[in-house]
């Protein structure tokens, strides 16, 4: 087993997570097997409970772990299906220290961070390897160098080098190369700091990469080969792509990232062939047409908070060799009066998943807006609960249908607790997770979209459509197209004699892949061209 440490310095936000998953592309298309896995600084257990404002999207695996975003990077860029394991917590960590203690598992002796916090994180690594048999195993420390809360991480990684051996340890660091425009120069020192820091840790990086605006120089290299002890050709120039993050493996083959590492890690392994990869580009990078879809959401000001709906889009756009420009609303912004204000122009319309009242109603005005003027209309999560509370109001005249989560004495709550959710108190971990079966029904756009009679998807809800209210929306043309297989859980709806309404309970979402996309993102992307045509 080979093992890749990927840490970042001088600022946050450098994307080791796009790196980390860029070179595991590189080393699968080289015929290694890989997998990664990431370790986050912040206390909470896990992402669940904190806000998309906070921490961008919560990624959510088939085991029903809840996860950072990179997680999403890490499935999307490599043909790896993560764990629970792969995204590991502060929290996590010390919550089982602590239990080890309380159970008397030390003995009596003082708990310390070290030994006892970096063993527990060197366990990790080893039982994950153990776990899920890899050539090479690649893990990002979150955070910066320098920050507190990282440094038992770094600690642990310090000492499992020694353990493994250092010809089976590549430390690979993303470091910023900031443009002084006043001087007119790179400068190199920042990046000089943050590996001194990490060397004070006893960490020395055998791989650079450097964000940076502008190319850099031989002169440039040299002098952060010499002063950070990096070899020449281990200096890498990471400039922001383009057009798409996907153009990023491309980028690092050109500079010889995975050659450098593998030459580190003793691999004798044949060039990357990336040709498909290659024509999945160049289709995101020159389609041949072009559509709006609108995405109203309620955390539409953050660009991580619907990062996976975003990357489902450019992956079903390119399939259809179509490029997808999104346009993004706030759901807030939207009444009844004003949505064709927002939506007039566009061939599609996206209603996300969300917690909480806020920004509801505006919602449930784009999906009655979408469905009235038969634009093609894909619902995920929340998005399929406002369509039945839309529909309910609109179509089947119970002007106080809603769901019990927006108000518990709701007159028609067609949207309802789910069952085993009513006795649960605490917050994180505690909704419907995971991988579940959809039973699709026959001679439905579902089940056409699909090309299948079932599916199996990853949830995250709480709520479910109340089943009261079954034959009622039935009658007036409510189609429920998909269920859990005892037929107790509504997965999928859609709406009757509409050109493409579907909308769906799980989140398709976390499934697409760049040249795998999800067939109702496919289908729905084929839908919206036939719509604007």
């Amino acid at each position: 087993m080979k093992y890749i440490f990927v840490t970042g310095g001088v600022v946050s936000s450098l994307g080791k997570g796009l790196a980390a998953a860029a070179l595991g592309t590189l080393l699968e298309r080289r015929g290694l097997r890989v997998t990664l896995q990431k370790f986050d600084p912040y206390l909470n257990v896990d992402p669940g409970t904190l806000s998309p404002f906070q921490h961008g999207e919560v990624y959510v695996l088939s085991d029903g772990a809840e996860t950072d975003l990179d997680l999403g990077h890490y499935e999307r860029f490599t043909s790896c299906v993560l764990t629970r394991s792969n995204n590991v917590t502060s929290g996590q960590v010390y919550e089982t220290v602590l239990a080890k203690e309380r159970r008397g598992d030390y003995l009596g002796k003082t708990v310390q961070v070290i030994p006892h916090v970096t063993d527990e994180i060197k366990g990790r690594i080893v039982r994950n390897a153990e776990a899920q048999p890899s050539d090479v195993i690649i893990t990002e420390i979150g955070g910066t160098t320098g920050d507190i809360e990282g440094l038992p991480f770094l600690e642990a990684i310090r000492q499992f080098q020694l353990e493994a051996g250092t010809e089976n340890v590549v430390i690979m660091h993303v470091t910023l190369i900031p443009y002084i425009k006043a001087a007119g120069e790179l400068k190199t020192k920042p990046s000089q700091q943050s590996i001194a820091k990490l060397r004070e840790i006893g960490l020395q990086p055998q791989v650079l990469l450097c964000r940076t605006e502008w190319p850099l120089d031989l002169e440039i290299r040299q002098k952060l080969a010499m002063y950070c002890n990096v070899p020449l050709p281990a200096v890498v120039e990471v400039r922001d792509v383009a057009h798409t993050i996907y153009e990023l493996p491309l980028t690092l083959q050109e500079e010889k990232l995975d050659e450098t590492v593998c030459r580190a890690l003793r691999l004798e392994t044949p060039q990357a062939d990336m040709t498909d990869w290659r024509r999945f580009v160049e289709r995101v990078v020159q389609p041949r047409k072009h559509l709006k879809v609108a995405v109203v959401g309620k955390y539409i000001d953050l660009q991580d908070a619907y990062k996976s709906i975003y990357e489902s889009m450019t992956h079903a756009g390119a399939a259809n060799d179509c490029g997808v420009d999104i346009v993004k609303i706030d759901s807030e912004d939207i009444d009844h009066g004003n949505a064709g204000d927002f939506l007039g122009s566009v061939a599609g319309v996206i209603v996300p998943g969300g917690f909480g009242d806020r920004g509801v109603e505006g919602k449930i005005c784009a999906c009655r807006y979408a469905r009235e003027h038969r634009i093609p209309y894909l619902g995920l999560c929340l998005g399929m609960q406002v369509a039945t509370i839309e529909f309910a109001r609109n179509v089947c005249g119970l002007k106080e249908a809603n769901s019990t989560e927006f108000d518990e004495k709701a007159g028609d709550p067609v949207i309802c607790l789910l069952e085993e959710q009513k006795e649960v108190r605490n917050k994180g971990a505690s909704m419907r997770l995971g991988s579940w079966p959809t039973q699709l029904i026959s001679g439905t756009l579902a089940q056409r979209t699909y090309g299948t009679d079932q599916a199996v998807e990853r949830h995250r809800h709480r709520y479910e459509f109340n089943l009261e209210y079954r034959s009622l929306l039935e009658k007036h043309g409510f189609v429920i197209s998909g269920t859990s297989p005892d037929g107790h859980l509504v997965e999928m709806i859609e709406v009757k004699d509409h050109p493409w309404f579907i909308a769906c309970q799980f989140h398709p979402e976390f499934l697409s892949k760049p040249n795998s996309p999800h067939p109702l993102f496919k289908g729905f992307v084929t839908a919206c061209l036939a719509n604007s045509t």
